[in-house]
C-alpha cells in the first residue's frame, strides 16, 4: 500500500497508530489535539506530564500505548510547534517525519493515520508546504497503510 490522501474523521480510522499534532507545553486546546484530549484522556495525562518534564520536543514524536482491545494501539504525539500560541515551522515537520518514520520501522507499524501536520492552527500551507514533504518522507514505506487526512476544502 502507498500513501492515501483522504478526508474525514482521523479518530475513526481503522489503523494501529494515530498521529496527534501537538505543542511542547502540554496544552491540547484546539483542533485535532482537542479531539484527542477528549477521546484519549490517558494519552493527555501522559503527554502533559512528559511536557512538564521536558520530554516533548519538536522534531521528536512522543508515543503512548492505548492498551485498548479495539482501536488504535499507539497515539503518536507529533509536536508541530513549541508553544500553542506560535506557528509551526516546516523544519520541525521535516524532523518529526524522520522520527515518525523511525518509530514506524522499529515497531513494525502496519497502518497509521496522520493529520495535516502544521496546517490549520499551525499556519503552514498544506498544499504548497506540508503535503509534498509528507509524501516524500513516507514514500518508501511500501508495506504500510498510510492514511493522510487532508484539511477540508474551503471556499
Amino acid at each position: 500500500m502507498t500513501i492515501e490522501f483522504v478526508q474525514g474523521d482521523l479518530l475513526d480510522a481503522p489503523v494501529e497508530a494515530l498521529v496527534n499534532a501537538v505543542n511542547t507545553v502540554g496544552v491540547m486546546g484546539k483542533g485535532i489535539a482537542l479531539q484527542f484530549k477528549n477521546r484519549f484522556p490517558q494519552n493527555m495525562a501522559a503527554y502533559s506530564k512528559a511536557c512538564k518534564s521536558g520530554l516533548v520536543n519538536v522534531g521528536k514524536v512522543y508515543v503512548t500505548e492505548t492498551n485498548l482491545l479495539v482501536g488504535p494501539r499507539w497515539i503518536i504525539n507529533f509536536p508541530t510547534k513549541k508553544h500553542w500560541r506560535d506557528n509551526s515551522q516546516i523544519e520541525w515537520i521535516e524532523l518529526g517525519l524522520q522520527d515518525l518514520k523511525s518509530f514506524i520501522m522499529r515497531n513494525a507499524v502496519k497502518s497509521i493515520a496522520i493529520p495535516a501536520l502544521g496546517a490549520g492552527n499551525g499556519g503552514l500551507d498544506w498544499r504548497k508546504q506540508v503535503k509534498p514533504i509528507v509524501a516524500a518522507a513516507l514514500a518508501d514505506l511500501k508495506e504500510i497503510d498510510i492514511l493522510v487526512y487532508e484539511p477540508l476544502a474551503t471556499g
